[in-house]
């Protein structure tokens, strides 16, 4: 078998698999098809037989267009991807969507299609990498050794988030993250001479990487340069891989024609007759299968790893169970324990404090209980308060630090920790205002849709973070992560509510989570211990009155402004029940029961915070109210502010009684 057969078995999967569905991108495929077999044959560590091997080599397709190339890999190569299911490419429910969907049990690193993400992603994974090597391998057993592959096209080049992330893996000297540009000039568009004519190989030294250009469809050269890349360990490797897309088709390759449509029946026979290619649709010779069967191999190389960590776990017994336990994503024994006597300190000791250095505080307990918390800022961590008693920086030259400065990449930050999270190990948060949640937001929508555990904590939530003015002061950003399918948005009211938000926070397993934390002081409240308990919730009383009138119900900073309201109502014969709200996304997952014992659908409801109010409708009936903001803000001192949109006692009252007389 040669490889010239063993690479257009690629190239036929992925144009069979897009003619068939009529929908798709072979270009790439066909383009990358020796790049593919050169990583894939010759040097990635990987076994088909237990996709979760946590010392396998990470692949990343960040051009994920290109998609039917990984599963054509996978399939070849063992994975539990079979020859029906890339006859079902792009079929409802399949296993071989559009764009790859992150899966393990299938071999699929992460979700790829917005472009530039992936290669965040890579990064992300190599710094958790370098991050957990750092602080578990010995001189004489290293339990985590593997290196972060990633191929990537012009269009990731194109989008400035691939700076974002390249820039900061040069800073970092990633040197286990190998990248490959599939470098064919070509994007839907037509040839890219028009808009994107960077120097990339120049960009890239300037990152500080390492660069090495080659024929991408030369297997001896793409060889050559991937074991001079994992010869080199101070600087991440890109290789430019020159290319044609759709290569092999007569009348297509070189052209956009190929890039995201079938060839067509009559280009298809044509390409087989060009490359020589024999074999009817998804027929694939057992020749074939053998070359590519990585099962064997890859057991192999996870049985010398197994037998590597029960000799690790004989010498450094401690940092095995430590490992192993951060692998597993399990709490320590004690952590229940121990977060309990927190919380009761957080409820004895509640004072008047902005909910970020509530947060603050809270970290200072999370980070020394769970080292596997990792976390940093988008250049705002004195703002952000996000830097506890127990980090340490990370940088080359302490490489274990678990706080990262991740400089002003919002967007980088975010995707990163994508990344460090799908690696395993790692559990990070990342920090900037809210308002520039607008960069990060692709990001954050990617964690949500593969359900990754990431923390995003997001301060200054609204208009009194004052005389930074209507650029720095979130409108319609709570809204619009609220929309967002599982994402649970915190945005609590004290130090004990932030300890329950970031409780939460630490111990998801499948659901991101955004804490937001607001700039001015806020209140302590006092609680009965089952209010406390209900906080977990998302809602729960905090007045109630047997004779109630009416429902207030706020959120952050404005649960002590309606309870302030309550009072002045309370004096003029009012009665109310006030309703804390930190979490409306648990709480409208919660059941009915529990809903309506907490929210009485017989009473009108005002629902008051500091912006857009579009979320709160769907707990209010027709004549209920809201005050929020539905324009931008002014720059002026907080108060100033707060008094001219209606934040005031005297208005909430208002609109409380207005309520009653309707």
């Amino acid at each position: 078998m040669n490889n010239s057969e063993s690479t257009n078995a690629l190239r036929f999967l992925s144009i069979d698999a897009v003619q068939k569905a009529n929908s798709g991108h072979p270009g790439m495929p066909m383009g990358m098809a020796e790049i593919a077999t050169a990583l894939w044959k010759n040097h990635l560590n990987h076994n088909p037989s237990n996709p979760k091997w946590f010392n396998r080599d990470r692949f990343v397709l960040s051009n994920g267009h290109g998609s039917m190339l990984l599963y054509s890999l996978l399939h070849l190569t063992g994975y539990k991807i079979s020859i029906e299911d890339l006859k079902d490419f792009r079929v409802f429910k399949s296993k071989t969507p559009g764009h790859p969907e992150y899966d393990l049990d299938y071999g699929i690193e992460t979700t790829t299609g917005p472009l530039g993400q992936g290669i965040a992603n890579a990064v992300g994974m190599a710094i958790a990498e370098k991050i957990l090597s750092a602080e578990f391998n010995k001189d004489d057993c290293k339990p985590i050794d593997h290196f972060t592959y990633a191929f990537l096209g012009d269009g990731c080049l194109m989008e400035g988030i691939s700076h974002e992330a390249c820039s900061f893996a040069g800073t970092h000297n990633l040197g286990k993250l190998i990248c490959f540009y599939d470098q064919n000039g070509i994007s839907i568009d037509g040839e890219i001479d028009n808009w994107f004519t960077d120097d990339t190989v120049k960009r890239f030294d300037s990152y500080g990487w390492q660069t090495i250009s080659v024929d991408g469809h030369s297997i001896d050269e793409i060889n050559n340069a991937i074991e001079l890349a994992k010869n080199v360990s101070e600087k991440p490797t890109m290789i430019f891989c020159k290319t044609t897309i759709g290569f092999g088709s007569p009348n297509k390759s070189g052209t956009s024609d190929a890039h995201g449509a079938p060839l067509g029946d009559e280009e298809i026979a044509k390409t087989r007759e060009a490359l020589d290619w024999n074999h009817a649709p998804f027929n694939i010779p057992d020749s074939i299968y053998d070359f590519w069967n990585a099962a064997e191999e890859g057991g192999s190389k996870n049985a010398d790893w197994d037998g590597l960590m029960d000799s690790y776990k004989e010498k450094y017994a401690e940092e095995h169970d430590e490992l192993i336990r951060r692998i597993s994503s399990e709490l320590p024994n004690d952590f229940e324990k121990q977060y309990s006597s927190f919380l009761t300190e957080c409820n004895e000791n509640n004072s008047p404090m902005a909910t970020r250095k509530s947060s603050q505080v809270c970290l200072d307990f999370f980070v020394k209980e769970l080292p596997e918390l990792v976390g940093g800022s988008a250049d705002l961590t004195p703002s952000n308060n996000t830097f506890s008693k127990s980090s340490t920086t990370f940088s080359n030259e302490n490489p274990s630090g678990n706080h990262i400065n991740y400089g002003v990449r919002e967007f980088g930050m975010s995707a990163i920790m994508n990344g460090m999270v799908l690696h395993g190990g790692i559990k990070p948060y990342g920090a900037t205002f809210l308002v520039f949640t607008d960069y990060a937001r692709n990001a954050v929508r990617l964690s949500a849709l593969m359900g990754l555990p990431n923390i995003f904590v997001y301060t200054h939530d609204s208009i009194a973070l004052g005389e930074d003015g209507p650029t720095h002061q979130p409108i319609e950003h709570l809204v619009t992560l609220r929309a967002t399918p599982n994402l649970n948005n915190w945005r609590p009211a004290d130090l004990v509510e932030t300890s329950v938000a970031w409780k939460h926070a630490v111990t998801s397993s499948s659901t991101p989570t955004c804490l937001i934390f607001s700039r001015q002081n806020t209140s302590p409240i006092s609680r009965s211990s089952n209010q406390v308990n209900n906080i977990s919730n998302g809602g729960y009383l905090l007045k109630e009155n047997s004779e109630a009138q009416l429902t207030l119900v706020g959120s952050g900073s404005e649960v002590q402004l309606i309870l302030d309201a309550a009072d002045m109502l309370n004096k003029e014969g009012i009665h109310v029940n006030v309703v804390s709200m930190p979490c409306l996304d648990i709480f409208l997952e919660s059941d009915n029961s529990y809903q309506s014992s907490v929210i009485r659908s017989d009473l009108p409801i005002l629902a008051v915070e500091l912006g857009h109010p579009n979320s709160w409708y769907r707990l209010l009936n027709k004549n209920d109210k809201v005050l929020g903001i539905d324009s931008f803000g002014e720059s002026a001192p907080a108060k100033v502010l707060l008094d001219h949109f209606g934040f005031t006692v005297p208005n909430v009252t208002k609109m409380a009684k207005s309520l009653l007389d309707a």
